[in-house]
This record gives structure tokens, C-alpha cells and sequence, in this order.
């Protein structure tokens, strides 16, 4: 049977599934594995369902660490595939991923300068920051480069996506020159921090982190199924959307913020992470259908599993070490991309979006 005869309904159930599957492993696995019975009495003692005793250690370990950290990983995971259903969609075109428009590389700038400067930032608001100092710095420094982008692409009045593309080359080289430089001139355990945030990271994850990301995560994969019928019709060209009665400029400012949100939170918490936006809706495109509706909530739940999975993997290969989890999703998403790329070869000789 072909996966693309598969009804949407079908695919959210195996995707929901395989998504609660993964979570559970990864609370289990790491440098420190955990038993279910562990787990299950740490959850019963919590909800005041059993009165049986629990370890101290795995119950700080559980509650404290694991968790916060799973749960905050899947939620970026499905920012950052929905943000490049998001992207592919606008700019049609299905190699865009949601850094294009120099969100990442300005995060991470921020980030440099925060690593290198350090206490001696001289801000009124560093000491009221306090620890968000880094992800405050990070999202402010995307939501600029991104809105330098925006108003490039704008400059002639309207929002042309093809100076956008450009514009957002031309900043991501200009940001990742200056972090380059940055790392030139930082010592080597901030050159590390650098190297280390700029592969992506969630060793610092709690539940502050997931509290901050979650709702506005989800709040942004709610909004983005809003505009899926148009992002649809956008694939016959913007004529055919103004038909429908849209305002096709809105249209770009408003997924544009809406991919800028979502990607700048998740990263100015936990780093860059690459290749997630890119490839999750390509197999989901390659799989299934380019309807963006089924993308969004696909997308969402497949790109949780696969940074979770990726997650579980960096921590537990070189424990109590871990890599960063860029390294892991390139490594474990490449070959599958590549499988999918020539097993779909003859498709693409049809050009466009291969529905």
C-alpha cells in the first residue's frame, strides 16, 4: 500500500502514537536509565494516586531534568518543522527552510556577543535579565535581522519574495561573519559556548524554559492553520489568492512573523538547530501530500518525535557527556532525505511542488 493512499486521519493517529512512544523512551533513557516502575511511582506519588516511597535522587532527576527537557524538546521540534512548512509554503519553493530570512544567524549573534561580553555588557537590563540575558539577546537579535529582511523585500512598495531570498543570503553572511569574528576573538571556553549553542543544546532545559516556549509554540501552530487555504492557493501564483480575496502583502508580513516567532523562541533558548525545518515537511511532502492543512499538524507531531529522538541519541551515545543535537539530526536525517530524494527522483522531473 502506498503511504500516499493513507487518509490524514490515519497519519495524525500513527504520528500522535509514535510521538508518545518517543516522549516515554526518552523520559527512560540517558546517562541515568529509569525504570517504568520508577517512573510510575514517581508520577503516582506526585498526582497523590499512591503513597509508595520513591527514590529522592531519580525523583529530582525525573522531575527537575528529564522532563522539563523531553517536553521542551518535542515542543521546539514542532515549532521549527511547522515554521519550514511555513516558509516552503510562502516561498514556494521545497529546499526554503525557516533560517532563510536570517532569523537563526541573528539569534545566533546575539548569543556570540552575550558569550564573549559577558557581566561586561553595560545594559541597564542586564542584571534584571539575569539568566534569560542570553535567550532575551538571541530572539531580539533575530526578530532585527529578520525585520531588516522584511523591510529590503519591501522597499519597492510591496513584498517581493525573490529580494527577500536575497536579502536574507546576504544577512545571514553578514551575521555569521560577525560571529565568526566573535569566536576569532573570544577565549576558548566562550569559543566553545559558541560552537556548542550554535550545533543546538537543551542540557540547560527546565521548566522555566518550557513555560515560555510552550504556549507560544502551540499558540503559533494554531495560527499557522489559519492561513494553510491560502498558503494552498498561493501555489497557482498571488493573482489566483487575490481572487479568493486576500491580501496577498498581508498575507507575507503575517507568516512571516509567524515563522519569525516561532523560530526565534525556540532557538534563542536552545541554540541553532538546522536541518529539522528543512526535512520534516520534505518527508511528509514526499509521503503524503503538499496540502498545507496536513503539513502544519504532521509536520508538528513528526518534528517533535525526530528532536526528541535526535535528543535521546546525543545524551545516551557518549554518557554522561553529550553532542550537540545539531550533529545527531544531521546525521540521522541526511541519509533518510537522501533515501526519499532518489526513491522520489522520477517525480521531480515534474518540476513544482510534487503533490
Amino acid at each position: 500500500m502506498k503511504l500516499s493512499s493513507v487518509k490524514p486521519g490515519s497519519w495524525y493517529g500513527f504520528l500522535t502514537i509514535l510521538l508518545l512512544l518517543t516522549v516515554v523512551a526518552a523520559l527512560r533513557i540517558g546517562a541515568v536509565d529509569l525504570s517504568f516502575d520508577d517512573i510510575g511511582h514517581i508520577v503516582s506519588n506526585g498526582l497523590g494516586w499512591s503513597g509508595a516511597t520513591v527514590d529522592p535522587v531519580s525523583k529530582g532527576l525525573f522531575l527537575q531534568i528529564r522532563l522539563p527537557r523531553v517536553l521542551l524538546c518535542a515542543t521546539v521540534g514542532a515549532g521549527l518543522s511547522v515554521s519550514g512548512v511555513l516558509m516552503q509554503a510562502l516561498f514556494r519553493n521545497p529546499i526554503v527552510e525557516p533560517g532563510l530570512v536570517g532569523t537563526c544567524s541573528g539569534a545566533a549573534l546575539g548569543a556570540a556577543l552575550v558569550f564573549v561580553l559577558g557581566k561586561n555588557i553595560n545594559w541597564a537590563f542586564t542584571d534584571a535579565l539575569g539568566l534569560f540575558l542570553l535567550p532575551c539577546v538571541a530572539f531580539t537579535f533575530a526578530f532585527v535581522a529578520t525585520l531588516i529582511v522584511y523591510k529590503i523585500a519591501s522597499l519597492s512598495g510591496k513584498v517581493n519574495v525573490a529580494t527577500m531570498i536575497l536579502a536574507g543570503i546576504a544577512i545571514n553572511a553578514l551575521a555569521t561573519g560577525g560571529t565568526g569574528f566573535l569566536s576569532y576573538i573570544a577565549r576558548d571556553p566562550q569559543a566553545r559556548s559558541i560552537t556548542f549553542w550554535n550545533l543546538g543544546t537543551f542540557s540547560g532545559a527546565d521548566w522555566t524554559q518550557f513555560a515560555v516556549v510552550f504556549p507560544i509554540t502551540l499558540g503559533g501552530i494554531l495560527l499557522s492553520l489559519r492561513f494553510t487555504k491560502a498558503l494552498n492557493v498561493l501555489i497557482l501564483g498571488e493573482d489566483e489568492v487575490r481572487h479568493l480575496g486576500y491580501s496577498i502583502n498581508r498575507l507575507k508580513i503575517q507568516v512571516l512573523l509567524l515563522n519569525t516567532l516561532l523560530v526565534a523562541i525556540g532557538t534563542a533558548m536552545v541554540g541553532v538547530i538546522a536541518f529539522v525545518g528543512l526535512v520534516v515537511p520534505h518527508l511528509l511532502r514526499l509521503s503524503k501530500t503538499s496540502d498545507n492543512r496536513f503539513l502544519v499538524i504532521a509536520s508538528a507531531l513528526l518534528g517533535g518525535s525526530l528532536l526528541t529522538m535526535a535528543d535521546t541519541v546525543a545524551r545516551r551515545l557518549v554518557a554522561p557527556a553529550e553532542f550537540p543535537i545539531g550533529v545527531v539530526t544531521a546525521f540521522v536525517g541526511s541519509p533518510i532525505f537522501i533515501w526519499l530524494l532518489v526513491r522520489n527522483a522520477r517525480s521531480f522531473q515534474k518540476g513544482g511542488f510534487y503533490a
